[in-house]
C-alpha cells in the first residue's frame, strides 16, 4: 500500500499503473502461441480524430484553493489564488467543458530503436511532447503543472518512494508521484517488436496519472480508495476508474497529435488503437484496471474526438467501468 503523505494526504500515485505495460505483456506471452504482434489483426484505420479543440479560458472555470481541499470543500473558498491542486473526481473543472481538448501539435520522435538508449531517446522526446500538450492545458486551469521526472533504471530493481520495484513482465513502466520509470529490461521488446505506437500509448497512459497527479484527482481517488480499502469492490472501482480515465488521456495524446506532419504516424495510431483490447483485467485476472473491452473502449473514446469530457470515468455508469 502507498505510503501516506506527511501532511496527511494521500499519495498521489498510482500503484496500479505499473500494471498497465504488464497487462500488455501478459497478452504477448499469450499471442506467442499464435501470430506475433506485429501481424495481430490490426484493422482498418479508425475515424481520423477531430482537429476542433478548445482550450480552457485562462482563469480557468474554478478558483483553485490556498491548500489542497477535500473532494467535499469548495476551493473557491480559498483566500489566495496561486495554483493549487483541486481534489475532485466527477465535479473536477477540467473535465467540465464538453469543447476542451488537447491542442493539435507537431511530436517528432526518434524512430524506435530496440535498446537502452534507443528507449531513452524516445520517451524523453515523448516526454517533451506530453509536457507541451497537457502543460497548458492544466496551466489554463491554475493548476500547478511540472513535468515529471524521467528514470531508465538499469539495474534489476530500482527504488522510488513507493518502495524498492523489482523489473520484470510486471515492471515495464512506473509511476510514483512526480516520477515515472521505464526499465528497458521490463518493456519486453522481444515480444512487442518494432511497435513504436504501441511503446507510445503505454507511455501516454502513464503520463495520464501524472495529469491526475497535478489536478489532484490522483489524491482525491486515493482518499476514497484508503477509505474503502484497496480490496473491497468499492476500492477497485475507484481503482479501475482512475486506470481507464489514464487509458482516454492517453487516447487522447495520440488522437492530437497524429497525422500533424511529426513523426506520429497512422500506422502508429492504427496499432496503438488495436493493441488496447489486448489489455484489461480479463487478460491479468485483476479486478483494478477494467475489462479489456473498456479498456478499448475509454481509449478510443479519447483518441476519437479529443475531448476531456469524455474522459469523465468518475461519472460514468458502473457497467461501463467493469
Amino acid at each position: 500500500m502507498p505510503p501516506r503523505k506527511p501532511t496527511g494526504l494521500i499519495v498521489g500515485l498510482c500503484l496500479g499503473a505499473v500494471a498497465v505495460l504488464a497487462l500488455g505483456v501478459v497478452a504477448i506471452v499469450s499471442l506467442n502461441r499464435g501470430p506475433g504482434p506485429s501481424n495481430a489483426g490490426y484493422q482498418a484505420a479508425p475515424p481520423s480524430p477531430s482537429s476542433a479543440y478548445q482550450l480552457p479560458p485562462t482563469s480557468g472555470s474554478s478558483a483553485p484553493s490556498s491548500a489542497p481541499a477535500s473532494p467535499s470543500e469548495s476551493p473557491s473558498t480559498s483566500a489566495t489564488a496561486g495554483p493549487h491542486k483541486i481534489l475532485k473526481l466527477a465535479d473536477h473543472p477540467i473535465l467540465q467543458d464538453p469543447n476542451a481538448g488537447l491542442q493539435n501539435r507537431v511530436c517528432d520522435l526518434p524512430p524506435w530503436a530496440s535498446t537502452q538508449d534507443g528507449a531513452e531517446a524516445f520517451f524523453t522526446a515523448a516526454s517533451k511532447c506530453l509536457d507541451a500538450a497537457w502543460g497548458p492545458f492544466l496551466e489554463s486551469y491554475n493548476l500547478p503543472f511540472t513535468p515529471p521526472a524521467l528514470h531508465f533504471p538499469t539495474g534489476p530493481s530500482f527504488d522510488t518512494e513507493c518502495g524498492t520495484i523489482q523489473v520484470g513482465i510486471a515492471t515495464a513502466a512506473y509511476y510514483c508521484e512526480n516520477n515515472l520509470y521505464v526499465p528497458f529490461k521490463g518493456l519486453q521488446t522481444d515480444q512487442y517488436g518494432n511497435n513504436p505506437g504501441v511503446y507510445l500509448a503505454l507511455f501516454a497512459h502513464e503520463y495520464g496519472h501524472h495529469v491526475q497527479e497535478v489536478a489532484g484527482i490522483m489524491d482525491a481517488a486515493w482518499q476514497k480508495i484508503y477509505a474503502a480499502g484497496q480490496n473491497s469492490p468499492e476500492g477497485l472501482d475507484m481503482s479501475r476508474r482512475k486506470e481507464l480515465q489514464a487509458q482516454c488521456f492517453s487516447g487522447m495524446f495520440l488522437g492530437a497529435h497524429v497525422d500533424r506532419g511529426g513523426t506520429i504516424t497512422r500506422d502508429m495510431y492504427n496499432k496503438a488503437w488495436n493493441d488496447q483490447e489486448t489489455r484489461g483485467d480479463n487478460t491479468s485476472r485483476s479486478h483494478d484496471h477494467g475489462t479489456n473491452a473498456h479498456y478499448a473502449q475509454w481509449w478510443r473514446a479519447g483518441a476519437k474526438d479529443n475531448r476531456i469530457a469524455d474522459c469523465n470515468t468518475f461519472a460514468a455508469s458502473a457497467s461501463d467501468v467493469s
